[in-house]
C-alpha cells in the first residue's frame, strides 16, 4: 500500500484509493462534491472507454462516469490494486 497521492485517472482497472484531495473549482467541484467524491471517500477504479475518457469509478455503493481531465485534479492515496 502507498502513502503517496496520485491523480485519480492514474489508477489502473480495478485499483482504488481514498480521496485526499479535489483541485477543482466552481460548479463542477460542487457537482462532485454532490455525487459523493469528497474528502475521505474510497473510489475504485472500475472501467476506461476505449480511448480513455470517460472513467466509471465506483464508490459509496454506485458507479459513477466522470471525464478524464476531472479525474487528474482529483487526488487519491492509501492505493489498493
Amino acid at each position: 500500500m502507498s502513502q503517496t497521492e496520485i491523480p485519480l485517472n492514474a489508477l489502473a482497472d480495478g485499483e482504488s484509493g481514498v480521496v485526499d484531495r479535489i483541485e477543482l473549482t466552481g460548479a463542477t467541484k460542487r457537482r462532485l462534491i454532490e455525487m459523493g467524491i469528497t474528502p475521505g471517500t474510497r473510489v475504485g477504479v472500475l472501467k476506461r472507454a476505449p480511448l480513455g475518457d470517460p472513467i466509471e469509478i465506483l464508490l459509496r455503493g454506485f458507479s459513477l462516469t466522470i471525464r478524464g481531465t476531472d479525474a487528474e485534479k482529483i487526488f487519491v492515496s492509501e492505493v489498493r490494486r
